[in-house]
């Protein structure tokens, strides 16, 4: 059986996860932003009050976790936020924000829990195909795809320095996903449930090794370009 922990698995793509991998038997972890979200089934253990921008909370996710002596399998990094904005109207609080949450956020996260994992361990940052500056076409949404293109290349860091340790290191996109993640967000037929952008994640992580690590893929399997 493996251990899982997912982090921002209030809602959305990392419920969807922290579900499926209790579902088929792994022992899961469930990094929450409130305290008591609707997570309540057997295989996972949900930590509350989880926020990925403050230190002292990090912490005490990995003291608990090291309190209960787990050994971190899977790592899913999932927890983010998207706030819009344009050209000549960008706040730059929010800009701010979205780095916090979206890059050094995982960063903060891996740091803390790092000696919890092993030789084979796996760890899964979600960041987004608009991170990606070769397959950036339209502009736009300034704060969202710089944080998240900085979350890549803490990921790609991460890589370099885990594998050392025979840690492999991977960058997803989930795919466009029907989520609240932008509250009242119009949802087009292309976007997807969070279950199955899950289950694509999920089978990404699984096949990942050591050799196929340090880069950025979708969860239907395709390489993006950074």
């Amino acid at each position: 059986m493996s251990t899982a922990l997912v982090v921002g698995a209030d809602r959305g793509i990392a419920r969807a996860i922290a579900i499926a991998l209790a579902d088929r038997g792994d022992n899961v972890f469930a990094a929450c932003l409130g305290d008591k979200p609707d997570l309540s089934k057997p295989g996972i253990t949900v930590i509350g009050g989880v926020d990925v921008t403050s230190d002292a909370a990090v912490a005490r996710m990995a003291s608990d976790l090291t309190a209960r002596k787990v050994r971190i399998d899977a790592l899913y990094h999932v927890a983010g936020i998207l706030l819009m904005d344009e050209l000549g109207s960008i706040n730059f609080n929010d800009v701010r924000r979205q780095f916090e949450v979206n890059a050094i956020g995982p960063l903060r996260t891996v740091q803390a829990v790092a000696h919890l994992l092993d030789t084979g361990s796996k760890v899964g940052i979600v960041t987004s195909r608009v991170a990606s500056l070769g397959d950036n076409h339209t502009g736009g949404t300034y704060g969202y795809r710089m944080s998240k293109a900085a979350a890549n290349m803490a990921g790609l860091n991460l890589h370099h320095d885990l594998s050392k340790r025979g840690i492999a290191v991977l960058l997803l996109h989930p795919g466009m996903v029907a989520t609240d993640l932008v509250p009242n967000y119009p949802h087009g037929p292309d976007h997807i449930k969070p279950e199955k952008a899950a289950e694509g994640l999920i089978k990404r992580m699984d096949e990942l090794t050591l050799e196929s690590a340090g880069v950025f893929r979708h969860a239907n399997g395709e390489l993006l370009p950074w």
